[in-house]
């Protein structure tokens, strides 16, 4: 398309003016930059304007110009005329398949409550479910364009779905698991006011024991919770403080043993710098240790060993020898309270947030997690993380 004419008169008129105001002796630099910007304006409106967006013989835009402003959209995108799809973007070929086009919408989505919201003919939204995988749950909207064309947007919820799912199992989880210590404290309590006159000493420090020791479960439970409450907040801050790993294990690993420390074998095949958070690296080493020694046989040694993993990673494992663990529980030994055995678990104190809480250190660091077992053989946790450049 050719250029507009140059407005030759409004920069005569412009310059004119400038030679007056000159003429009249005022000031020479601000009436020549007043003048250039004046004539740079005029060029302006001299341009070649952009092209118009091409439209059809009623002056919408054409279908050719519409599949190309949506092709690359994030969202699936199909357009229908008179039920049929005549543009599916990129992302909607990806979730229904290329067939889709100039097939009936109804067939290609084949949901009742989309094929009720299509056949209404009316803008709306409906929510539909199973739509590539099982689990999907999809919001799709439809919107009239005149003529037969309608224009339907798919949303994807499924991450809201699953987030509000965890949610709430997680708050039920924990609402339980709180509720046990503390339905515990409570009983006992009433039973020492009630009978504390006729009550013999025995029994009454049986019963101040089993308070202190449901007490303690109870402190350990919050504090995990906080924990990782905490990790889950800076999980995308990736660590920069640069800590020896090798000094940590070895102080994490003993003070987690206690005075169970003859059963811990520690190796360590070199000096290794990552960087992390220190705080958090010693809890891993401290829970992965803990378990071991809560799991493994009293009289068989829990392997902690540090090991070069390529040039740019290390290798912490934590072996136990003890009953180990089936295959079907090992993909969910990461979930939050879960437990293989829930009563040896809770005797021995664990609040079945340890391994969860690992994942995400783990994670935060860009490392990897991989948990190993066999029944009658034990457990080994490995955790590779990246060497501090």
């Amino acid at each position: 398309m050719s250029s507009r004419p140059f407005p030759w008169s409004g920069f005569a008129l412009a310059l004119a003016t400038a030679v007056g105001l000159i003429v009249l002796d005022l000031p020479v630099l601000p009436i020549l930059l007043m003048l250039l910007v004046w004539a740079g304006s005029l060029w302006l409106v001299g341009a070649t304007p952009p092209p118009p967006v091409e439209k059809n013989g009623n002056g919408a835009i054409s279908r050719d110009t519409m599949g190309d402003l949506v092709e690359h959209s994030e969202t699936p995108v199909i357009v229908t005329e008179a039920g049929r799809v005549i543009i599916a973007n990129l992302a909607s070929r990806r979730l229904l398949g290329a067939h889709i086009l100039g097939q009936d919408v109804r067939m290609a989505l084949r949901q009742p409550e989309a094929v009720g919201l299509l056949e209404s003919g009316e803008d709306g939204t409906a929510i539909i479910r199973a739509l590539a995988r099982r689990r999907d749950i999809w919001r799709i909207n439809r919107k009239n364009l005149g003529d037969g064309l309608a224009i339907i947007e798919f949303v994807n919820k499924t991450a809201e779905a699953d987030i509000s799912r965890a949610h709430t199992d997680f708050v039920a989880n924990a609402s339980h698991e709180l509720r046990t210590p503390l339905a515990s404290i409570l009983g006992y309590v009433e039973t020492l006011r009630e009978d504390i006159e006729n009550l013999d000493p025995k029994t009454g420090d049986k019963f101040l024991g089993t308070i202190q020791r449901e007490g303690r479960r109870l402190q350990d439970l919050v504090s995990d919770l906080m924990s990782l409450s905490r990790i889950e907040a800076e999980k995308h801050d990736l660590p920069d403080q640069v800590i020896d790993l090798t000094k940590l294990v070895d102080r994490a690993a003993r003070h987690a043993a206690g005075d169970r420390v003859e059963r811990l074998d520690i190796e360590s095949h070199g000096e290794f710098l990552v960087r992390g958070d220190e705080q958090q690296l010693e809890q891993l080493v401290r829970n992965l240790v803990d378990n071991g020694l809560k799991y493994g046989d009293d009289d068989q040694p829990v392997t902690v060993r540090l090991q070069p993993q390529g040039e740019k990673r290390v290798l912490l494992s934590v072996q136990d020898r003890g009953d180990g663990i089936a295959p079907e529980h090992l993909p969910h030994l990461t979930r939050r309270f879960y437990r293989t055995d829930p009563g040896r678990s809770r005797a021995s104190g664990g609040t079945g947030l340890g391994l969860a809480i690992v994942k995400h250190i783990v994670e935060r660091h860009r490392g990897k997690l991989a948990i190993d077992s066999a029944l009658g053989e034990g457990t080994r946790v490995r955790v590779t993380l990246p060497l501090a450049a």
